[in-house]
């Protein structure tokens, strides 16, 4: 019979720290915060039930030092660690660790983890799986004369990729022939000096092409299930900004087809816990796999509000070795989401990150379908040592036009004084008629958007 967990650390920090930290509270589980010395009057600090400093700022010395994250759960008595996303969500080393002294890592085993998280790996396991995968390399590229080879084979443009990326470290787009050696060795020093590795490999980018993904939730009894899919294609520099669920430009048999994928390929590799499955989509519908990420995704909210299922719950029941409850049919989806990601970044100054004291905060509140996901306060001080997102704010409505209207009335209310945001960017998409109408692709944001967007604002 399995049993719920009395109490589980939450390795991580800022908004998705204080998301988890809020589930647990809900499921009645002691939770458990940890943080560094630049964290100690962080939100997610304050809201636990218990917290432990376990380092200096960096977060190589803190967040992502496995020794201090599992210290931290053995002195508190922890049972499980759920990493939240980035940090140690998707290192297998780190899972390993948590097996070995018996402490349960909310999200997949290590075998899983090391499989899909080096990418190239992913391919392979994908094409046993049958699943589509986009034309590229067959195996790691280590030198110049390989990744000529492989150009040579798929053509232009393409990727070149750290095979441990993720959020666009180690990525370079690839236009010509010309091109290809400098941003090959570019992202080869990246791959070294952030993971240790000069692993590459390298794939046709699709273009233009839409960035869908499908939510899976798997238990440890067998069972998968989907939980539809979020348009994740409005991007800069391959972060995403604005997201959608479901899909608007998908046909219904497409969706089928892709659904159908996810699940196969979840199913083959034994997933356990929360997974995404990411495919491009091109022009005539077309799809392929991209890669796998093996954690909850920053835009998780928006499956939620369209299916009315609590992710991070059902992570925790799966991790405590409880059945799905939900079955396939139980599934439905109602309405339209949208998510934007609200980040200290000056976008007037090519995204140059701030950091400092926030003077004023008024975060949008009331009506129906919204929800608004932050760790900052008044006269917070943002650090400047961790990632540049500071909030999420999620709409929900019947229809598109009603989400935009509801999502444009928020973006008013928002208020951060102190450092810089992207503030005017997020009311600038909402109020973009391709956005509205649905019509824009990966690359649409960096080559017709900021463009625009830079141009009225010097006449202005």
């Amino acid at each position: 019979m399995s049993k719920m967990f009395d109490k589980v650390l939450v390795a991580n920090r800022g908004e998705i720290a204080v998301r988890i930290i809020r589930a647990l509270r809900e499921m009645g589980i002691t939770s458990v915060a940890v943080y560094s010395e630049a964290d100690k009057d962080a939100l997610h600090t304050q809201l636990a039930d218990e917290a432990i400093a376990i380092g200096p700022a960096r977060s190589l010395d803190s967040y992502q030092n496995p020794v201090a994250i599992l210290s931290a759960a053995l002195v508190s008595g922890a049972q499980a660690i759920h990493p939240g996303y980035g940090f140690l969500s998707e290192r297998s080393d780190f899972i390993s660790m948590c097996e070995d002294v018996g402490i349960k890592f909310i999200g997949p085993s290590s075998e899983v983890v090391e499989a899909m998280g080096n990418k190239q790996n992913a391919r392979e396991t994908m094409i046993k799986a049958g699943v589509t995968v986009t034309p590229g390399s067959e195996d790691f590229v280590y030198t110049l004369e390989e990744a000529q080879e492989v150009a040579k084979m798929t053509g232009y443009p393409l990727m070149v990729k750290a095979a441990d990326g993720g959020g666009g470290t180690g990525m370079r787009s690839v236009e010509t022939a010309d091109d290809l050696e400098a941003l090959f060795f570019q992202a080869q020093a990246e791959s070294q000096a952030v993971y240790g590795n000069k692993n590459l490999y390298m794939e046709r980018i699709i273009y233009p092409a839409r960035h869908i993904e499908v939510q899976i939730l798997g238990d440890s009894h067998g069972n998968v299930i989907h939980l539809g899919e979020r348009d994740c294609s409005i991007q800069h520099n391959h972060q995403k900004i604005f997201e959608v669920a479901p899909a608007q430009s998908l046909s219904q048999e497409t969706k089928e087809k892709l659904y159908k994928e996810a699940v196969k390929a979840a199913s083959e590799i034994g997933y356990e816990n929360a997974g995404t499955i990411e495919f491009l989509v091109d022009s005539e519908e077309n799809f392929y796999f991209m890669e796998m990420n093996t954690r909850l995704q920053v835009e998780h909210p928006l499956t939620e509000m369209v299916t009315g299922i609590d992710l991070v719950k059902e992570q925790i029941k799966i991790a405590a070795g409880m059945p799905l409850e939900i079955k396939q049919e139980d599934v439905t989806f109602e309405g339209i989401a949208i998510e934007v990601r609200l980040t200290a970044e000056n976008p007037y100054e090519n995204f140059r990150p701030s950091a400092g004291h926030i003077e004023r905060l008024i975060l949008p509140t009331g009506g129906l379908g919204l929800r608004v996901e932050s760790a900052v306060y008044p006269y917070y001080t943002l650090p400047p040592y961790y990632d540049s997102m500071i909030g999420k704010i999620i709409v929900h409505r019947p229809t598109r036009k009603e989400a935009f209207t509801l999502l444009d009335r928020a973006l008013v209310e928002l208020v951060v004084d102190g450092i810089d945001t992207n503030i005017d960017i997020l009311e600038a998409l909402t109020r973009n008629k391709d956005v509205q109408e649905d019509n824009y692709h990966t690359r649409w944001f960096e080559e017709t958007f900021m463009p625009e967007w830079l141009e009225e604002s010097n006449d202005h």
